[in-house]
């Protein structure tokens, strides 16, 4: 009768399940970064997605990559678009000024680049299906989103009702598309709070619209703020490098 043989340790050399696959979106900052050490603390094989879209603040790339690195992605990749050719925002169009807090009093700031986060999921969406995960996790927030129509709960709803109609896996059912948002209720002090925990080197993110090459923040931009006020009201000391 045939015996199974042991492994070296002495256990049963019975074949090991591998870990459920995750994409993740990784902007570079500190709301991303934390998402990333979330799906990767569930326990989740990650691969983690940024976006080059013609943003001012090129520096998050380069954070991206160190978060991705730093928090053990099993792959990351930068995908390459022309946002700045549409225009209609401040993040793409250097003839559009950044405004600074209490600027505008607009609902949608001129900081929104219009369709970003239907686009960014498209692209998550279509990797998740090649690589047969089921699940992409984004770090929309709801609290602190500055008036963002693509980081609410009901726009979230309606992209994962697509994600099952217009993929084969979704429609074959082989497939049933999770987008995952673990931060859309928390407040930017809880996600820092959360981030620490998890290890996340806060100093590695870039938040800030307008950041040097360096990754050094401009600390006037709607983004700094939220993020300065988020470790203040944390009690946490803020990690981040400013211009002046």
């Amino acid at each position: 009768m045939a015996t199974q043989s042991p492994d070296v340790a002495g256990t049963s050399s019975a074949a090991v399940t591998p870990p459920e696959r995750a994409v993740v979106l990784v902007s570079g900052g500190l709301d991303s970064a934390t998402t990333l050490a979330i799906a990767r603390a569930e326990g989740l094989e990650c691969y983690a997605l940024s976006v080059d879209y013609g943003q001012r603040h090129r520096a998050e790339l380069d954070a991206a990559r160190s978060v991705a690195t730093s928090l053990g992605a099993k792959a990351h990749r930068v995908m390459h678009l022309d946002f700045g050719s549409i225009g209609g925002s401040a993040l793409t169009d250097p003839s559009i000024s950044v405004p600074r807090p209490g600027e505008t009093t607009a609902a949608i700031p001129v900081t929104y680049v219009p369709a970003r986060n239907t686009v960014m999921l498209a692209l998550a969406l279509g990797w998740a299906e090649v690589l047969g995960a089921a699940r992409i996790y984004i770090g929309v927030n709801a609290v602190d989103y500055s008036g963002y129509p693509d980081c609410r709960p009901a726009f979230i709803a309606a992209f994962e009702r697509l994600a099952d109609l217009a993929t084969r896996a979704g429609v074959e059912g082989t497939t049933r598309f999770r987008i995952c948002t673990p931060l859309i209720d928390s407040s930017k002090a809880q996600i820092i709070q959360r981030a620490i925990a998890l290890g996340v080197d806060l100093a590695a993110t870039v938040s800030c619209y307008q950041a040097d090459p360096a990754g050094r923040a401009c600390g006037r931009c709607d983004a700094c703020h939220l993020r300065r006020e988020g470790f203040a009201a944390a009690g946490v000391p803020d990690p981040t490098p400013y211009v002046a």
